[in-house]
């Protein structure tokens, strides 16, 4: 296939899937897919067999939750509007508001359905302001017990989305018996709890066995049904972005343009000032890998090659799943890469191209 392109392989998705359902039957917790992370449906049909739904940032994730995806719809945002609403309830299961105000504005229209509140605990594990719910002045959920007591009898749960990229069990066992003690006395008249996502239980070397335990525990001592909303968790090695050399040159190091972008296509990479992954990224030859659009710092990273590159030299970057399709734009103009599958029994197929009139279509 021509690149770039986006190659999702099933059997690097399959253990995470694995795990998931491990989960799911050893503490009793139910795991919906945040769309926020990955959306790309056409791997729904295998997904779906491990998790019990997703959870959503919009209403157009609520709608493409409940049209590709069996099973619950928990609909969320960090505000919905006026004319979003009748629609966010027709297509979801549960309806998750992120503050007192938006529960109290749209009380009678959602009077008949399922409702949670979003609440900040105020504490986090992110180790970036940008991506931080608990920053400060953060406007993601409830802080104050006192603001949530008079609303207790319009809700039957409670969305506590506080991780980030947690790879230590110790710091979520840590923070979750900090939110029992400060929230508990209010979770306990609570019928569900999710525990949002940002838990990286598919990690290797996560104890998983001890995230099962604390759970089970949690939900049996309040009486509670927890949901996990795992996004990066479920796709993480999952997909590659598979790009092409077009040019080389000297600079005081070696750079290989490719023929796509992070600005474009590995947005976070930007954002948050991090390296692509290339693997086995091992070699003599030093190359930095450069995008193709204008901007100076479109940069993948700096990587390990056995032999120097050259123009129509195939790389793989690694982990391309999570935050990237969601993502995509079309800055410069740049193609935006394919998105392939590879399935279980190996072979390869393109699920969506994208074209000029994609590109044209995006504008006016």
């Amino acid at each position: 296939m021509q690149t770039p392109y986006y190659l999702i392989d099933k059997a690097q998705l399959l253990p995470n899937m694995e795990k998931i359902a491990w989960l799911r039957e050893h503490s009793g917790a139910k795991a919906l897919l945040a769309l926020k992370c990955f959306a790309t449906w056409s791997v729904f049909d295998l997904m779906s067999d491990y998790m019990d739904g997703t959870t959503s940032s919009s209403l157009f994730e609520v709608k493409l939750g409940r049209e590709k995806f069996p099973g619950e719809t928990h609909a969320y945002s960090v505000a919905w509007a006026d004319h979003e609403i009748d629609e966010v309830l027709a297509n979801s299961d549960k309806v998750i508001f992120n503050t007192v105000g938006q529960l109290t504005r749209f009380e009678q229209a959602s009077r008949d359905h399922v409702r949670g509140l979003r609440v900040n605990p105020g504490i986090s594990t992110s180790g970036f302001d940008l991506a931080d719910p608990a920053r400060p002045f953060s406007r993601l959920g409830e802080h104050d017990p006192k603001d949530i007591e008079p609303v207790m009898d319009q809700i039957t749960g409670f969305m506590f989305h506080n991780n980030c990229e947690n790879a230590d069990f110790d710091r979520f066992d840590a923070m979750l018996g900090t939110i029992e003690q400060r929230f508990g006395y209010l979770i306990r008249q609570m019928k569900w709890i999710s525990l949002g996502g940002g838990i990286h239980f598919t990690g290797e070397g996560y104890p998983l066995d001890r995230l099962a335990e604390r759970l089970k525990r949690f939900a049996g001592e309040n009486e509670v049904q927890v949901y996990l909303e795992p996004g990066e968790a479920a796709i993480t090695g999952s997909a590659t972005l598979e790009v092409t050399v077009l040019d080389t040159l000297f600079n005081g190091k070696h750079l290989a343009i490719v023929d796509s972008s992070i600005e474009a296509h590995m947005l976070d990479l930007l954002i948050y000032r991090e390296s692509a992954r290339m693997e086995p990224n091992e070699g003599p030859e030093e190359w930095m890998i450069c995008g193709k659009s204008c901007l100076a710092g479109d940069i993948f990273g700096e990587f390990r090659f056995p032999a120097p590159l050259t123009p129509g030299d195939r790389l793989s970057i690694q982990d391309a799943a999570g935050y990237t399709m969601v993502k995509k734009n079309w800055f410069n103009g740049v193609k935006m890469p394919a998105i392939a599958i590879r399935e279980l029994d190996g072979t390869t197929r393109l699920v969506r191209d994208f074209t000029y009139e994609d590109f044209t279509a995006a504008l006016s």
